[in-house]
């Protein structure tokens, strides 16, 4: 039911668009009825567990009294100690209530935990490397004969890849044909299922992964923003980074004059996921943020796909003008990313040329 509602909110603007309100509002009316039948009979449950108790309880203090009285009429038990005895069976029934209404929290409990133990059972797609090799810095990448699928969908076939010192790499082809997929290859957030791809002359998979990711710089095409500050979200790429070096990186990626004219500058909340920020900004300070990480190996996956053509060439210039002890491999479809490629490859149906 949470997830329901969450996506429900997060996807209004595209239910008011499409008039799929009442459509959504009876989806939503059906699953609480669903709900509400669900805890209904955990609640009767409950209750008949409760009366159960309550009687069981009830019966045996009547027949403690009951015996109590006898003893004491005949003359075999002080009353004193009648209702001690009294006293004390009354007394010890707290701890025992206490574990039969256990069972009435009890069902969420082992669901919370079962959902714990779910997310704990999780394999990673790739296992973190700690005992490898560790990059010094960036002197060349290459995708050598390089395969990977998605289930059974085969996405790349033997890609040949080479990416110089210093080079401003394109990668352009058509929506779906695994321009994206190359470059989280590169960042090894998958594992290639053949061929290898090296970084530095070593391959990934034998690199320390905290030292791949200091060396790689990776910003994909939907940046996501965290709620906070706009300073919180570009320092998440360098921790305790001075204004200064936040600002200099604005400038890099041209949006220090937003940031300027907002009405906190660096301190203005960015909302929930961004929601506050057009999509072109938070394109623009995922880029800030990739500039102040200053990875010397850059990948950057359609930079410029919410831009306008005037903001695209600020981009783009700001890419070539700081393009120094840096190297780009830069997937766009635009051609006007050409304009600072030294090597275009094109990926056409999972193969490059």
């Amino acid at each position: 039911m949470n997830a329901f509602v969450l996506d429900s909110l997060r996807g209004l603007r595209e239910t008011l668009q499409f008039g799929r309100a009442a459509d959504r509002a009876q989806e939503l009316s059906n699953r609480m009825d669903s709900l509400i039948r669900v805890e209904a009979r955990l609640k009767g449950r409950t209750a008949i567990a409760m009366t159960a108790t309550g009687a069981a309880v009830l019966a045996l203090d009547m027949g403690m009294l009951l015996a109590s009285m006898h003893l004491v009429n005949y003359g075999m038990l002080d009353f004193g100690c009648a209702v001690v005895a009294c006293a004390a069976l009354m007394s010890s029934f707290g701890p025992v209530i206490a574990v039969a209404n256990l069972g009435s929290t009890l069902q969420q409990t082992l669901a919370s935990g079962a959902r714990v133990l779910d997310v704990l059972d999780e394999c990673p797609q790739t296992e973190e490397v700690e005992g490898g090799v560790a990059l010094d810095g960036f002197e060349g990448a290459v995708a050598s004969h390089v395969d990977f699928s998605y289930g059974d969908a085969k996405v790349l076939s033997d890609v040949e890849l080479h990416v110089e010192p210093g080079q401003v790499v394109q990668i352009a082809g058509r929506s779906g044909s695994g321009k994206s997929t190359l470059l989280k290859l590169f960042m090894r957030f998958w594992d290639v299922d053949r061929g290898e791809i090296e970084v530095s002359g070593r391959d990934i998979r034998c690199v320390n992964t905290a030292s791949l990711r200091e060396v790689e710089g990776f910003m994909t095409q939907e940046t996501h923003l965290f709620a906070g500050t706009v300073r919180d979200n570009l320092a998440f790429a360098k921790p305790g980074a001075r204004d200064e070096e936040i600002m200099a990186a604005c400038e890099k990626a041209s949006i220090a004059n937003f940031v300027h004219r907002l009405p906190e500058g660096l301190d203005t909340q960015v909302g929930e996921l961004g929601d506050a920020l057009s999509g072109g900004e938070r394109q623009r300070l995922g880029l800030a943020r990739m500039f102040l990480h200053d990875a010397p190996f850059v990948l950057l996956d359609e930079p410029t796909s919410n831009l306008d053509a005037l903001n695209e060439a600020a981009v783009l210039r700001a890419l070539s003008d700081n393009r120094a002890g840096k190297t780009v491999l830069l997937v766009s479809h635009r051609p006007s990313a050409a304009a600072i490629a030294d090597v275009t490859y094109s990926v056409e149906h999972g193969r490059v040329s």
